[in-house]
């Protein structure tokens, strides 16, 4: 069997213990669906009438806001899984097992691609049931077929920056503490973009941050997608921003476990 063929196998093996850890222990999983639904159901519901009125018109009782405000909330989901990944990887390295694992015959990339792959597949499982309460509560989109791959495949790959992201501060994070608390500005980052409000309806300086954050041309993006309008050069920049913080990611994450395996 060649190295590739070892790698991939014994990354399989690592996708699947971190995929049964999750199911037994899912209280983590479950507050990477709770805190976007919970935003949902209070920007809807509680803050709908008063921000929606400064969107468009309201229909029963703020069905126009939910269409504007339910991309950027399905967004934040993608953001929570990024605490989950982060405490995850903090575990493996503070308990011990990560030394168990090197003085076995397993690839050194299989660790960091089994806690990635992983988390991906959980925080899109997140994303599937944050859009189907948007749904139920009253969302609905216009997106084409076409339309919704192109939606899931920017949340994927949005997803996948992320989560490489999170893996390198669970990586340099002393204790789970931190490393739950270390990602929480990636929560906050897209209620300071367009996720709620539009950016034109901010100070000045507010303003101009919200419009050249990451999250800002991501969640415009989506929300041209899903809602079948034009997206203009927002997603050309949305993929850029993803491709970019995949690599800074997937470097930093594996730098850091380079130095970790040295010390």
């Amino acid at each position: 069997m060649s190295t590739l063929a070892y790698a991939v196998s014994d990354s399989m093996t690592m996708l699947r213990r971190n995929l049964k850890h999750a199911l037994r222990y899912p209280s983590m999983t479950l507050s990477v669906v709770a805190m976007p639904m919970m935003m949902l159901l209070l920007f809807n519901y509680a803050f709908g009438g008063a921000l929606g009125a400064g969107i468009g018109p309201a229909q029963d009782g703020g069905g126009e806001y939910i269409d504007y405000v339910a991309p950027g909330i399905i967004l934040m989901a993608a953001t929570s899984g990024a605490i989950a990944t982060a405490v995850g990887v903090c575990v493996d390295m503070t308990e011990g097992i990560v030394n168990r694992f090197r003085t076995m015959s397993i690839s050194r990339a299989a660790f960091l691609t089994g806690h990635v792959v992983g988390s991906l597949v959980q925080t899109m499982v997140a994303i599937v049931l944050v859009t189907g309460v948007a749904l139920a509560i009253g969302f609905r989109p216009d997106a084409t077929p076409v339309e919704w791959v192109a939606a899931i495949g920017l949340l994927t790959l949005l997803t996948l920056a992320l989560t490489w992201l999170a893996a390198g501060i669970g990586l340099v994070s002393k204790t789970p503490e931190s490393a739950s608390n270390t990602p929480m500005p990636l929560t906050l980052l897209p209620f300071l973009g367009s996720a709620v409000v539009p950016t034109d309806s901010m100070p000045t300086g507010l303003r101009w941050f919200a419009e050249y954050q990451p999250f800002t041309p991501i969640i415009e993006t989506l929300r041209g997608l899903l809602m079948g309008t034009g997206i203009g050069s927002s997603g050309y920049v949305a993929l850029a921003w993803c491709l970019g913080l995949t690599l800074v990611g997937h470097l930093w994450a594996r730098s850091a476990f380079g130095r970790t395996a040295k010390r």
